[in-house]
């Protein structure tokens, strides 16, 4: 069958079309921008990329279309598709029916850390032998690929929580059906397509509908949002975890080093062996208990998962250092919400490091460009030692008036060549140096690297 999937570039239809490719598919794919690392992933894999979405890219007509949810209505392709009766679907229902289907679905869900939970829950289960599929909206490091098929029944998806397609507005994750379900957290967020908090608990008790009663719910101790999804009906066993020591939670932490990258977890009373692994901050140690919690469900031994921990590499895009020079570190990191925000910089505070943390925003996010979060955003700072904010063309709010033009200490720059010459001009050896945007932020990460070394010298780097 031939498959052309329409925006292919973004995380989760490149992902799709990995796993199509995987099943022997011919696959074919339009985005309005090819760019690495997704373009050459699925070069790689013998899928043909177009840019653009022209109308000829349907020539000869595909069996199936598959539809990414970032186009709508008025883009040529999609009024293609429809004039021609051709075949279409959404990337989740394709998920579904033909990957899916008679699976052991383990999902990850929640506002933030989705991605590094269901990163290091695939991890965990590969480590102990059980060779999971998995859709992740990023590139685990242990992996290297953002989607595979798998050889057992388990298979780990990333649960988002924004709109399927111009044609289907339910939640991608109602299309699931999972077995194993991880709820992280729940605050609001996606203001361009949820007006308050209240919709968004309402799609996430529809994901709490599709649990066996045989299945397992896992869910933080102290949630608010999440308690009145629960209270809104559950019929699924939950099991709690918590990273605090809490004697109500399944998983809690006994013992912790400051950075929390060396803790002693308990499970159901029990005190586990020392865990060692190179996520720092108090959120990664509450992704680590709900990855624990759900792999355990699956049939990995508690004394085999904190080994896993050991080997966990991370994801891409989430505290990623992308480089050093002249002693300046430069990370890479994928926040883009001010609880993210927060705690990104809270982890890395955490870590025993005598430099300062120089702080680079993209309020890229539709919620962010829209200003939702905007008075939140100079506490969530709080934590940098100095903070450059992006000022796109496109922002609809002004960042001088939520911070104070005078006395914040915020730095606005309309333009990235400013704010890198800023940057790499105040940087000291010792300084760590956090980039946050959902987006490739017009490579700012190489030019900051670039300018370092052109400051302290090549030798340096």
């Amino acid at each position: 069958m031939h498959l052309h999937i329409l925006g292919i570039c973004g995380a989760f239809m490149g992902g799709i079309a990995l796993l199509a490719r995987a099943l022997g598919h011919q696959v074919s794919g339009s985005d309005a921008g090819v760019y690495p690392p997704m373009s050459k992933q699925l070069a790689a894999a013998g899928i043909r990329l177009m840019e653009g979405y022209e109308s000829a890219h349907l020539e000869p007509a595909p069996d199936l279309v598959v539809v990414g949810n970032a186009l709508s209505r008025g883009n040529p392709a999609v009024e293609a598709v429809l004039n021609r009766g051709l075949r279409y679907t959404s990337g989740p229902q394709w998920l579904a029916e033909h990957v899916l289907a008679e699976r052991w679905v383990l999902a990850v869900a929640g506002t933030h850390g989705k991605t590094s939970t269901a990163s290091l829950l695939a991890w965990l289960l590969e480590d102990a032998g059980l060779k999971p599929g998995f859709l992740i909206g990023g590139v685990p490091q242990n992996f290297g690929l953002s989607a595979r098929l798998g050889e057992t029944p388990f298979f780990v998806v990333e649960a988002d929580e924004y709109d399927t397609a111009f044609f289907d507005k339910r939640s991608k994750f109602v299309h699931y059906r999972p077995r194993t379900l991880v709820l992280n957290n729940l605050e609001f967020d996606h203001a361009d397509i949820f007006d308050d908090l209240a919709m968004i608990q309402r799609q996430f008790h529809h994901l709490l509908r599709t649990v066996p009663g045989n299945g397992k719910v896992i869910a933080p101790c102290a949630d608010a949002a999440l308690e009145q999804v629960l209270a809104m009906g559950c019929w699924t066993p939950v099991e709690r975890f918590s990273p605090d020591d809490d004697a109500s939670a399944a998983w809690s932490v006994a013992e912790c080093a400051p950075d929390c990258s060396r803790f002693r977890a308990r499970c159901e009373g029990r005190l586990l062996d020392p865990a060692s692994w190179s996520q720092p901050g108090r959120h990664n140690l509450a992704n680590a208990l709900a990855a624990l919690a759900a792999a355990r469900h699956a049939g990995v031994p508690p004394r085999v998962l904190i080994e896993g921990l050991r080997g966990f590499r991370g994801v891409r895009r989430r505290m990623e250092l992308r480089g050093e020079a002249g002693g300046v570190r430069v990370f890479d990191d994928f926040a883009h919400h001010p609880t993210a925000i927060a705690a990104t910089l809270e982890g890395l505070r955490r870590q025993a490091t005598a430099g300062r943390i120089l702080a680079v925003l993209e309020p890229r996010s539709n919620t962010m460009r829209l200003g939702v979060h905007a008075e939140q955003l100079p506490a969530a700072l709080a934590g940098a030692d100095a903070v450059w904010l992006y000022v796109p063309p496109a922002l609809g709010w002004d960042p001088r008036l939520v911070f104070g033009a005078e006395d914040s200490g915020a730095v606005f720059c309309a333009e990235i060549g400013d704010i890198v010459a800023q940057v790499a001009q105040q940087a000291r050896p010792g300084d760590r140096v956090v980039v946050m945007s959902n987006g490739g932020f017009g490579g700012i990460h190489d030019k900051l690297l670039a300018a370092l070394r052109g400051r302290f010298g090549d030798a340096s780097a």
